[in-house]
């Protein structure tokens, strides 16, 4: 089991991170399943939204760093790197809805979904700094846009968690809602967005899109090149296991 749950429900396709013991924390497994059935919505042109979610109470805690430094990602066709670049370039509508910790890539995911709907409990974090890596996800080229600068240079350095109203205030999130409504509310958002015609929401996000592209290519090329130089680094490898060592459970991820 991949620990993705993928759900049909007409022209909406649901990708659900489905493995609580460890907070959702993303395998290579995981990314491999994301990126086949991103790839499959893509191809079936009945499907005309994509929604992501997790659990109950808890979106994902980021990369399963024990899985991580078993398997680190060696090149563009890891599986890590082939689902971030099928996310960011997706013709269709992705939507997002966050309940409880969004961790590293839970959090810049966002920054490529069309509309995020963050329980009022949601909390977001990109520690990338503190565990000797750099962002990934074209993250420091999209946050800037959403956010300003000095509030990414914030976010991205520092690295410490925030709340959901100040993702919204950054541009994460489209609304804040409550904790027992994000997936209803996420789920009500993308049928009304799959109710549309889907040509013109199409056309409509490439458009969105197209003057960022080239920006977008460009830092999801930059931030691998060095995010795998820097993971093969004494310093990586040691921030990484002292987050494993300190770690007051086996549930949690980060990165």
């Amino acid at each position: 089991m991949s620990g993705v749950r993928v759900e049909r429900d007409g022209a909406l396709v649901t990708l659900a991170l489905d493995r609580p013991r460890r907070r959702n924390a993303l395998t290579g497994e995981m990314y491999e399943a994301l990126e086949a059935a991103l790839a499959e919505a893509e191809g079936d042109d009945a499907v005309r939204v994509v929604l992501f979610r997790g659990t109950d109470d808890t979106f994902t805690a980021g990369n399963d760093l024990e899985d991580f430094l078993q398997r680190p990602p060696s090149g563009r066709d890891s599986p890590v790197f082939r689902f971030l670049e099928r996310a960011a370039f997706a013709t269709k509508p992705l939507v997002a809805a966050v309940n409880g910790p969004a961790i590293g890539l839970g959090t810049t995911l966002l920054l490529h979904c069309d509309l995020v709907y963050a329980g009022e409990g949601a909390r977001f974090q990109m520690p990338f700094v503190k565990l000797g890596l750099v962002p990934e996800f074209a993250s420091t080229y999209l946050l800037p846009l959403a956010a300003g600068h000095a509030r990414s240079r914030e976010l991205l350095l520092l690295g410490e968690p925030f709340d959901a109203p100040t993702a919204q205030a950054a541009g994460l999130v489209t609304a804040v809602v409550p904790d027992g409504e994000t997936h209803a509310r996420a789920a009500q958002a993308a049928s009304r967005l799959a109710s549309l015609p889907p040509e013109s929401v199409r056309e409509t996000k490439r458009l969105l899109r197209e003057p960022h592209r080239a920006g977008i290519e460009q830092a999801l090329h930059a931030e691998s090149q060095v995010f795998r130089a820097m993971l093969a680094r004494p310093e990586a490898r040691e921030a990484l296991a002292a987050f494993l060592a300190r770690r007051a459970s086996p549930a949690g991820g980060g990165g």
